[in-house]
């Protein structure tokens, strides 16, 4: 497995993109809107992001899941937790390929298996990746 962190200092934020060495397909989590960086992140380690993911809605301007769906097709997962003030907006009705996420759900990147697990806290929806 090929776990990378990259950090933003403003506005404090990290994004984790997350690689089988073995089919060489990476799921990204939080990307923020400029996704060239974890591009070339994943390129320098030959491998393609798949999927990304957010643990929680971010403001519009920070998540780039929608950058990834829009300009490279990519899997979008996102939180189904939290009641109806909690969802992922631009994702309803979308033609976007998704994943509406419930805790104990899984995501499998190659032969990496995450498990969602519904984390309330910083945000109702919140989930965090096992």
């Amino acid at each position: 497995m090929i776990l990378k962190q990259i950090v933003e200092p403003k506005p404090a934020h990290y994004a984790y993109p997350i690689g089988c060495e073995e089919t060489r397909s990476a799921i990204i989590t939080d990307p923020l809107r400029d996704i060239d960086r974890y591009i070339g992140v994943a390129e320098q380690h030959g491998l393609r992001i798949e999927a990304a993911a957010d643990t929680h809605i971010h403001a519009d301007y920070l998540s780039g899941t929608r950058q990834f769906a829009d300009r490279e097709g990519t899997m979008v997962y996102a939180s189904d937790e939290g009641d109806e003030d909690w969802k992922c907006e631009w994702l309803r009705d979308s033609a976007h390929r998704c994943k509406l996420l419930k805790h104990g759900d899984r995501i499998e990147v190659g032969r990496i298996v995450l498990e969602v697990i519904h984390t309330p806290g910083h945000t109702p929806e919140h989930i965090s990746f096992l």
